[in-house]
């Protein structure tokens, strides 16, 4: 989703396509990364994954059971002085 990233590039803050239908930004833990990447981004040539610092997060964060794990979710948009780095993935 490189491309969709471009609609942010002069926005304080970013939310995903899927926000306006699920209320909240799916995340993962960094050990979670390669689960995730298995699982949900199977032929998806690339994706950009978004390194955040959760102190700097002003959206409410909640870390909820999902799939037989705990995953964090996002409940408003990520402001982008949150996200400390940003890596491209080919999955």
């Amino acid at each position: 989703m490189p491309d969709y990233w471009q609609h942010f590039s002069e926005k304080a803050a970013y939310t995903p396509p899927t926000f306006e239908a699920e209320g909240f930004i799916h995340c993962c833990t960094a050990e979670q990364i390669n689960y995730v990447l298995t699982t949900y981004f199977v032929g998806v040539e690339e994706i950009l994954l978004l390194k955040i610092n959760t102190t700097l997060l002003e959206s409410v964060l909640k870390v909820e059971p999902a799939n037989g794990q705990h995953f964090p979710h996002i409940y408003g948009p990520i402001n982008k002085t949150a996200i400390i780095a940003i890596e491209k993935v080919n999955p």
